[in-house]
């Protein structure tokens, strides 16, 4: 009687556990973002199956992880995710897509825990997640119980998760993907000229309604056509994404950048003079000077122009006009270098 009132026990137990695995199913495959998808799996494992410590775990490879951190706004989500190197991962990681349980030397797999995290955990298990047949890194949840992923337990729900979060992985990425290149520059990554012209009307009015400062520069990268002339034009591409990726980390986290079109680029300085905007200039116009890009064995120079305006600046009525007066004195800028060189 006792031994059938366990098996009844044990049957309920796994009817419940499989319930709750199709609820997180059910509901991260009818989302269609990276924030959405993480935080729904994260929050209801941990809440659904009373465990301490769930988290994602991503190969420094692919799109994905650069998707993820460009669209992923969210803090549950930064919190919870490691990026990792396709070497350490695949030293922890046995090929395939079987989930891994482990009880012992788990010091080892602290590399896949979450930044500056040091979870104390005595079991782990760690089931891969694929896009497109590919292991793009894991699912992770551990526990302060030694048997709770003891090794040999039935991992098949552990499976057919992972392998529902690859699926909705897919569809995220797709979708996020559409999103990404309806507002940025699928080259750079920036910005692209639609959205910028957006944030600025936004900045200019936000600006006259509090009397502040608004300072828009127009850059331009010189002789960009004698580099895509002499080195090809996969060359002068990696100039471009060298060049926005070094005005990206150059300006502060307040200020936009973005790819007008072409060599040229415009950065919104919100809360910015015109003197401030100089210096700035300046020590990146610096930067490139003293950090040329090497690529394929050469040394390709970056040299830089660009033109400032003001909200400071007389007859500056709209957003346009702004963006039209820092056009303006960029190519003074280049006319004056021009005029340089033909003198020397």
């Amino acid at each position: 009687m006792k031994d059938i009132e366990s098996l009844l026990a044990l049957i309920r137990q796994n009817e419940d556990i499989s319930r709750k695995f199709n609820e997180i199913e059910t509901q991260i495959l009818s989302t269609l973002n990276f924030a959405g998808l993480f935080e729904i799996l994260l929050t209801e494992i941990k809440e659904k199956f009373q465990i301490p410590y769930v988290w994602i775990s991503l190969i420094d490879s692919g799109e994905v992880p650069d998707l993820i951190l460009s669209l992923g706004k969210s803090e549950i989500l930064k919190s919870h995710l490691r990026i990792i190197d396709p070497a350490s991962f695949a030293e922890l990681v046995p090929p395939g897509q079987q989930p891994l349980l482990v009880n012992n030397n788990l010091e080892r797999f602290s590399i896949l825990f979450p930044e500056n995290r040091n979870y104390l955990i005595r079991s782990m298990s760690i089931a891969p997640i694929t896009l497109a047949g590919s292991v793009i890194g894991s699912l992770n949840q551990a526990d302060l119980s030694f048997d709770r992923f003891a090794p040999g337990i039935d991992t098949s729900l552990l499976e057919s998760l992972a392998r529902k979060v690859s699926l909705c992985l897919a569809n995220v990425t797709a979708h996020e993907k559409l999103s990404f290149l309806a507002y940025h520059d699928p080259l750079t990554g920036l910005l692209n000229r639609r959205v910028m012209e957006s944030i600025l009307e936004r900045e200019f009015f936000r600006t006259k309604r509090y009397s502040s400062l608004l300072s828009v520069v127009f850059v331009d990268l010189n002789k960009f056509k004698s580099v895509n002339d002499s080195l090809g034009h996969n060359v002068g591409d990696e100039l471009l994404q060298y060049t926005a990726k070094s005005l990206t980390q150059l300006v502060r986290n307040s200020d936009v950048v973005a790819r007008f079109a072409g060599d040229e680029f415009v950065i919104i300085l919100p809360e910015t003079d015109t003197e401030k905007s100089k210096n700035m200039m300046n020590r990146i116009q610096s930067h490139f000077k003293e950090n040329p890009l090497h690529i394929r064995n050469h040394t390709v120079s970056v040299s830089i122009s660009f033109g400032i305006a003001s909200t400071e600046d007389p007859g500056i009525k709209d957003p346009f006009s702004l963006l039209s007066l820092a056009d303006k004195r960029l190519y003074e800028m280049k006319r004056q270098r021009v005029d340089m060189e033909l003198s020397n």
